[in-house]
């Protein structure tokens, strides 16, 4: 049975999952602009994370720092704390708007994502804030 984490933001969409090391970016067609999206597979370990957001691709591509930047323990430790406070407003829907959390993240600290799946949830909590002018903890940088 597939492991599955859905995260979704009513402005942009974002449906992330755990994954480890294979990476594979493709175009998904699920209603949205095909380059809006960033997938994520390990079949073998059924984990997926998929990404749909009108611009983070763009972005990612242009705006983010490259791959091996920051190391998988630093993007680790920023996304506990990213999706902690996501959490947290997902359970607070009369204070946070319920647009733009809606969904709950289930990601275990325990387990090893691998590096590609970290770079990219760390990325789009980066992308998330600046674009939605939302603070979810500490400095964001603002690129």
């Amino acid at each position: 049975m597939k492991n599955f984490v859905y995260i979704l933001v009513i402005l942009g969409t974002i449906i992330a999952c755990s994954t480890a090391k294979t990476t594979v970016s493709e175009p998904v067609n699920n209603g949205i602009a095909l380059n809006d999206t960033v997938r994520i597979a390990n079949d073998s370990l059924e984990y997926e994370v998929i990404i749909i957001d009108n611009g983070f691709s763009t972005w990612l591509a242009s705006r983010a720092y490259p791959r091996n930047y920051y190391s998988q323990s630093y993007l680790e430790s920023k996304n506990i704390l990213y999706i902690n406070e996501w959490n947290n407003r997902v359970l607070q829907p009369q204070r946070y708007s319920p647009s733009l959390y809606e969904m709950n993240i289930n990601y275990n600290p325990a387990i090893n994502y691998g590096y590609e799946v970290n770079y990219l949830i760390y990325n789009y909590m980066i992308y998330f804030q600046n674009t939605y002018k939302q603070k979810l903890w500490g400095y964001v940088p603002s690129r």
